[in-house]
């Protein structure tokens, strides 16, 4: 059985994809109008972060079956059986949410960053054993909140870096 499979939001993606992209042309002009190594180091240092939360976030998924739940990473995968959960938790801060499934041996933590999140929340809750559920946990199946503000930084970071290239580029010329 294949199950429904949740992706983090493209909203996110884009705008980080962009400034992974932007980075790179801004390394590509420090090179090109020899920008002292210092900088270019300083800016390399800045961008590789931003690289792997790109590719971190683009190859994850969760995939919910009627037996268990499947996280793909791009360092592996994790499966968690629900018949062996011993605990369903959610904890919010502000509007950034993570919920918690626990077994004896194990653990799988899902952020809010997911896209149609209320969906996967309230499929999974329907899933696993009423009794591992916590009261946050139902609580967050009911009103999952929105959360738009990792969207903002990413646009935020594609904004400064467009400057940052035109005043490189207005620089040289």
């Amino acid at each position: 059985m294949h199950g429904t499979t949740y992706k983090i939001r493209k909203g996110f993606l884009i705008p980080m994809g962009m400034t992974v992209a932007l980075g790179v042309l801004l390394l590509l002009i420090g090179i090109g109008i020899q920008m002292p190594s210092g900088r270019l180091y300083l800016l390399a240092a800045f961008m590789a972060p931003a690289l792997l939360i790109f590719i971190e976030s683009s190859r994850r998924r969760v995939k919910i079956h009627q037996d268990h739940i499947l996280m793909e990473r791009t360092l592996g995968k994790k499966q968690l059986l629900y018949s062996e959960l011993t605990s369903v938790d959610a904890v919010r801060v502000r509007k950034r949410v993570f919920l918690s499934l626990t077994t004896t041996d194990s653990f799988m933590i899902i952020s809010n960053s997911y896209d149609h999140f209320d969906e996967l929340i309230r499929q999974l809750i329907d899933l696993v054993p009423h009794t591992t559920l916590t009261n946050e946990a139902r609580q967050l199946a009911a009103d999952p909140p929105s959360k738009c503000s990792d969207i903002f930084s990413a646009w935020l970071a594609v904004v400064v870096l467009l400057l940052v290239i035109a005043v490189q580029i207005r620089s040289t010329f």
